[in-house]
């Protein structure tokens, strides 16, 4: 098993969720956390305690950004106008690695991260290597000609552990997809609950 399996599978664990909803997540069997400590009884949160639970989900269901990097995006999800948190939101769902995700090129979002750092996918006919990238709406996000043939696209592409969000519009015999519109909290398919208004009151305090 690879490091950044095991880190992402600790993540879950530490968290207590199942944070991406798959099925060979051990927190289907062991909901207590990693270490020798994990089964330990824990104390009623606080609410700074539930703020940071909150953040830590929303930061780690996007690979884990850092941060540094989380930081930025809550700054710039308070300088747009509208609500922060559905900004924030908008901001993550925007990231080119979240995109590719979302339109199943990819079977997990680490596995996206690595997947755009190795050239695998252009952006209205451009490849982009930056995972960070923000995707615009009307972009089309496509797997370079002959990365499509790359056994875990296949996997991927085939799941039927995931649907893709109506907020892209994906043809995946050709592997190639539209970023259609910039998602509202609702639409995203969180397999837990997301809390972003509790992330805006952390940076907020």
């Amino acid at each position: 098993m690879s490091k950044r399996i095991r880190s992402k599978y600790k993540i879950n664990r530490r968290l207590g969720v199942n944070l991406w909803g798959r099925p060979k997540s051990p927190v289907n069997a062991r909901e207590y956390g990693p270490g020798q400590h994990g089964r330990t009884r824990r104390s009623k949160p606080t609410d700074f305690g539930i703020q940071l639970m909150a953040k830590q989900k929303l930061k780690g269901y996007y690979g884990n950004i850092s941060e540094k990097q989380f930081r930025k995006y809550y700054a710039e999800a308070v300088r747009r106008k509208g609500d922060t948190s559905e900004n924030l939101i908008g901001i993550l769902e925007s990231r080119l690695d979240a995109v590719v995700y979302r339109m199943k090129y990819v079977p997990t979002v680490f596995a996206s991260r690595q997947f755009v750092n190795h050239g695998h996918v252009t952006v209205n006919g451009q490849r982009v290597n930056i995972p960070s990238y923000m995707v615009k709406e009307g972009d089309v996000i496509e797997i370079k000609n002959g990365s499509e043939a790359i056994p875990m696209v296949i996997e991927a592409l085939n799941s039927s552990e995931r649907e893709i969000p109506d907020y892209m519009d994906v043809d995946t015999k050709k592997g190639k997809g539209t970023f259609v519109r910039v998602p509202k909290l609702e639409d995203v398919p969180y397999p837990v609950q997301m809390e972003p208004n509790l992330v805006i009151e952390f940076y907020s305090r």
